[in-house]
């Protein structure tokens, strides 16, 4: 934790955005049913890597991924009221931004929190997921399996945004939440 000009101790909050404030899924499942003919829906996908499951090269996927992201307007919230979570959440320490994606759609990231009224600190892009974890955060907040398992390695407190993906891989030493109401209840007490 850090302490900030009246020595008081701050929580540094790290909050992820893809599958926990934006649904980016949303709009792939629309650009994949059309591509692709198929029939899916969110609650289709039941497993952190599913793209392997429909033949799709990880690097194809991402880039779908960063596609989406430059038509930012098209992605919705996770859930409504997400800018007075945050702002909750805002309340009890330092909020940042922590999220994994290509650099070149982090002009359209901030743009969708900007829309959205998303209240937060910092923002910190790695390249990779797993980098999260050598962040010196004291609460995570994740929607990926592969990332809070890694948290959880290392010792670090971790929140899962349950999505149809994790709920099967929470373990005793994760925290799983159904909004972000229930993210700022657990770091509250």
């Amino acid at each position: 934790m850090k302490i900030d000009d009246d020595d008081a101790i701050i929580m540094k909050i790290a909050l992820d955005l893809d599958g926990v404030l934006a649904d980016v899924l949303i709009p792939w499942i629309v650009h994949t049913n059309t591509v692709r003919h198929t029939s899916m829906s969110k609650r289709d996908i039941t497993d952190w890597m599913f793209w392997k499951k429909l033949k799709i090269p990880r690097e194809q996927f991402y880039t779908e991924l960063a596609e989406c992201w430059r038509n930012w307007h098209s992605i919705p919230p996770t859930e409504p009221g997400l800018a007075n979570s945050t702002k909750d959440l805002s309340s009890l320490g330092s909020v940042d931004i922590v999220t994994a994606r290509e650099p070149g759609t982090d002009i359209f990231v901030k743009r969708w929190l900007a829309h959205h009224g998303i209240i937060y600190d910092r923002y910190v892009s790695v390249a990779t997921g797993i980098m999260k974890a050598d962040l010196n955060y004291d609460v995570f907040i994740d929607d990926s399996p592969v990332n809070a398992h890694e948290f959880v390695k290392r010792g670090k407190r971790v929140i899962v945004y349950s999505q149809p993906w994790n709920v099967d891989c929470i373990s005793e030493k994760m925290t799983l939440v159904t909004n972000m109401a229930g993210a700022v209840s657990i770091i509250s007490r």
